[in-house]
């Protein structure tokens, strides 16, 4: 946790070029990408006080602004306690002042974005107030294209955290994109102290012209900038060194809250492949389990669940089993539909970062029209780790589709392909028609079905 306070040198800006330098490459921000390539509908950013909105994410609303977004800045303290010991100003009189700068910083950020001043007590901001403030921003109406700002959660100071906690668990809740942004981070936090955090940091790089606009807009708050006056109590509280921070060709954000496009998808259709109707489905599933070498397995596991209409018939012949999906939605699902069965259960996962290594080994492993999903890599590594959690004697099945996958990178046909070739696994069985590939796979040497029941 960042400690809060004014006093101080703070870190060094040429720390945080040194960690730049060094940080893994990646980790860009394309807004666009969080909304399947369109720019959002709408954008709300919430500053705990007047400057927040320029330091955090004034080089982002310009943009955003500049291509049309509706954006929607809410001040939600007036910063009148920034200078409790002034012998100049009241607190009255820096309220009135500060909402005067984020006015004029707007004027050169966004021209058109409508400002609302919440005049909550600097200091005193609760996450009831935000969680008040963002229900009244967004209701109960179409959130999908909505994308979020607020303050870290962590950053350090008592407003900064409220508002971002508050944020966060109001856009976990209903799937608002959500970007919170560290001020104090850079100036009281350190690369090795946050080297956890900070993995997950996504850069948005500014244009020339953001970068400018920003820079105008950040001296536009005068109070926080420039002394008050040269008496004691009225020093400058931005200092060259906290500024120094925010002139970077970067803004930086931690992201959450985007559905995936399958949750998106699960969300949207109660059965997105029609499962449940379609006899081709019914058929496949029916296919599925008569493949299947054994009467029995002791622990399966499945990859990639949807609506559970497999997973239920897997824990039909499974004496436990774990479904894994990346969709909270098809998880839920999934869970309702395996509900008589005890020792059956879905998880939220994504493979291969969240492969279930203690959960294992299993004597059943079901990849079903997920495989197409991954990329090459991922596809590569998913085949190890089955390798790897795979009992002796267990058993790999594999189902696919076989007409084109659009807008991904692999098709059924290599999915299995890949398979025959990484997995060291023999094909048991294999069935193939037009439409799809179903395929068994076992440990070399294997016994067939009919030795191991002696008939041979």
């Amino acid at each position: 946790m960042v400690s809060f306070t004014h006093d101080g040198e703070g870190t060094p800006e040429s720390h945080w070029r040194t960690w730049e330098q060094d940080r893994e490459p990646g980790g860009d921000l394309q807004v666009e990408e969080l909304f399947d390539g369109r720019l959002p509908s709408r954008f709300i950013l919430l500053a705990a006080h007047p400057d927040d909105e320029t330091l955090g994410a004034g080089g982002l609303l310009s943009r955003l602004a500049r291509d049309g977004v509706r954006c929607d800045v809410v001040v939600l303290s007036d910063g009148e306690a920034s200078h409790p010991s002034s012998p100049t100003h009241s607190p009255q009189q820096l309220a009135e002042l500060r909402r005067s700068e984020v006015t004029n910083a707007l004027q050169v950020l966004a021209p058109a974005a409508r400002l609302t001043f919440e005049g909550l007590p600097d200091g005193g901001i609760t996450p009831e107030d935000v969680a008040a403030v963002l229900t009244r921003e967004l209701g109960d109406g179409e959130a999908s294209r909505t994308l979020v700002a607020a303050p870290w959660r962590h950053d350090g100071h008592a407003d900064h955290d409220a508002a971002g906690a508050a944020a966060a668990r109001f856009c976990s809740d209903r799937a608002i994109a959500l970007l919170e942004y560290p001020i104090w981070l850079w100036h009281w936090g350190t690369a090795e102290e946050h080297a956890k955090e900070l993995a997950d940091l996504s850069l948005h790089h500014l244009g020339a012209d953001e970068r400018t606009r920003k820079g105008s807009a950040l001296a536009t708050h005068v109070t926080q900038t420039l002394p008050l006056s040269d008496a004691p109590g009225d020093e400058v509280l931005l200092t060259a060194g906290v500024l120094e921070h925010f002139s970077r060709s970067f803004e930086s954000f931690f992201v959450s809250g985007v559905p995936s496009a399958f949750e998106r998808l699960h969300r949207d259709r109660a059965d997105p492949w029609e499962v449940a109707e379609r006899f081709y489905e019914q058929r496949k599933r029916a296919l599925t389990i008569a493949s299947l070498p054994r009467r029995r397995f002791c622990r399966t596991l499945e990859i990639g669940s949807s609506v559970g209409a497999l997973t239920k018939d897997l824990a039909a012949v499974s004496d436990n089993l774990l479904a894994l999906d990346t969709s909270e939605t098809a998880v839920r699902r999934t869970n309702e539909a395996v509900i008589m069965h005890a020792a059956a259960g879905a998880r939220l996962a994504t493979v291969p970062r969240d492969w279930p290594r203690e959960d294992g080994p299993f004597d059943l492993i079901v990849l079903s029209e997920t495989g197409y999903f991954l990329s090459s890599d991922q596809l590569d590594d998913v085949i190890r780790l089955i390798g790897e959690s795979l009992d002796a004697d267990g058993v790999l099945v594999l189902c696919h589709w076989r007409h084109p996958i659009e807008g991904w990178e692999l098709d059924g046909d290599t999915v299995h392909q890949r398979v025959r070739d990484l997995s060291g696994l023999r094909t048991l069985s294999l069935h193939t028609e037009e439409d799809f590939l179903l395929e068994v796979f076992v440990p070399a040497p294997a016994a067939s079905v009919a030795r191991r029941e002696g008939l041979v």
